[in-house]
């Protein structure tokens, strides 16, 4: 097969095989595509020739589907006038505009390619004002930056020093009093507490608003990641449903439908730290990137955003999303699975769990409930719904993962070592590789 023919030639000369390590082969089965030729709406094609209904959607980027035409007649307008000048574009304002317009709580953005240059744009921004160098990060969240405050805590740390794994604390989401008991361990040293403000479940009653008094009694700053939940949660983010606004926030992944474009924005007194128009304190090298600010991505930006304004894109996420967790939740118990077998999450922003037989999580479970959806047309790292998922693409995708499921039964009593093609998956953050997943 043609998938298997460019991993080998990917892993000579790409390291793990790809650019983005969730999407290696160590996080999927040994049966699953490859490389993936193109999409349209909710649906890919892998380089074999093979279709399925996707639930990834570019690691939650995707929002509106895949080449989505409002997006892309946008940017093809702006590629054939060129992408990158010596000066600034007039986009740069137009989609500035766009965004702020729909981010009323911040009064500046700037834009750059991904969500770790913003994080980090956010921690430097954060360390200068308050003149502190501890960062505090919510330890249940998976992933904030690939820079090394952030890296720094997790297993895979190799090659960051000491110093600088030492700068970062750590704190569970929705414990304001693992936050107070923070602050007095470490008082007037804490520049920013980054945290997204939900993840699965709706945040407890008041602890946004608690956590942001807590923030300004310390002398901290509020950073909210909305990589995941901006124009998902609610077209104006997560800090418009649950309104809190925070001090800093990061945007990107749905922002540009998929294209590279991501957003940091803030209240103008932080923001103008990177700026001119001020004199007082030192300057912050705040975000400055060639690419930062293409004009076909902030074009794309500009007409993803015009989308979510003018239509109801976050009302059908929720509403597909509820249909797919229902009707995903209906088989599990007929199937009897409920105990190992969970769909979490928010109906705009599904995850499911496997467990095995002793309720614990398992990867090879995983990996065998991805290798049967796979084999029955289904792509579903998660189960994350986009704008192009209609009624029938969910009834499909629930009478496949019905079919997944008999397996999964029969795999609870025989063993999942016999059902399991190959090797399990894994986890990204781990120290050593397993010498299984060494590619042949």
């Amino acid at each position: 097969m043609k998938s298997d023919q460019l991993r080998q030639r990917a892993h000579r000369i790409i390291p793990g095989g790809c650019h983005t390590y969730a999407k290696g082969d160590d996080q999927y089965p040994v049966l699953s595509p490859g490389f993936i030729l193109y999409g349209e709406g909710c649906r890919v094609w892998d380089v074999d020739g093979n279709s399925f209904i996707e639930y990834g959607m570019g690691n939650r980027a995707v929002g509106l589907g895949h080449a989505y035409p409002e997006v892309v007649r946008a940017a093809r307008r702006e590629l054939t006038g060129g992408c990158n000048f010596t000066r600034p574009s007039p986009l740069e304002v137009a989609c500035a505009e766009q965004f702020l317009s729909l981010i009323t709580g911040a009064e500046m953005v700037k834009f750059c390619k991904d969500g770790s240059d913003t994080t980090s744009g956010a921690m430097r921004l954060a360390r200068a004002y308050t003149g502190r160098d501890l960062i505090a990060r919510c330890a249940d969240h998976p992933f904030f930056s690939t820079d090394d405050w952030f890296i720094g805590t997790t297993p895979m740390d190799a090659g960051i020093p000491d110093a600088v794994k030492r700068l970062t604390l750590g704190f569970p989401y929705g414990d304001l009093g693992a936050v107070e008991a923070l602050f007095a361990q470490h008082p007037g040293r804490i520049a920013a507490l980054i945290l997204e403000p939900a993840r699965t479940d709706d945040p407890p009653e008041g602890y946004l608003q608690e956590l942001k008094r807590l923030c300004h009694a310390n002398g901290t700053l509020l950073v909210f990641d909305e990589m995941i939940t901006g124009f998902r949660w609610n077209r104006g983010g997560a800090q418009a449903l649950y309104r809190v606004v925070p001090d800093l926030s990061c945007f990107g992944k749905a922002l540009g439908n998929g294209f590279a474009v991501s957003a940091l924005a803030g209240r103008r007194e932080l923001m103008q730290l990177g700026g001119l128009d001020q004199s007082e304190r030192p300057r912050v090298f705040l975000l400055s990137t060639t690419h930062g600010a293409e004009t076909h991505a902030l074009a794309a930006a500009i007409a993803t955003m015009k989308v979510y304004e003018r239509e109801d894109v976050t009302g059908h996420l929720w509403r597909m999303g509820t249909r797919l967790a229902d009707r995903l939740r209906e088989v599990v118990h007929r199937r009897g699975l409920d105990d190992v077998v969970r769909i979490v999450g928010k109906p705009c922003c599904l995850f499911y769990e496997t467990l095995d037989q002793d309720g614990r999580r398992s990867q090879a479970f995983r990996t065998l409930f991805l290798q049967e959806t796979i084999r029955r047309g289904i792509l579903a790292p998660s189960l994350v719904v986009s704008y192009s998922h209609k009624t029938a693409d969910i009834d499909a995708t629930v009478e496949a993962v019905d079919g997944a499921l008999s397996v999964y039964a029969r795999a609870l009593v025989d063993g999942v070592e016999q059902h399991l093609v190959g090797r399990a998956s894994d986890t990204v953050y781990r120290r050593y590789n397993r010498a299984d997943m060494v590619p042949a």
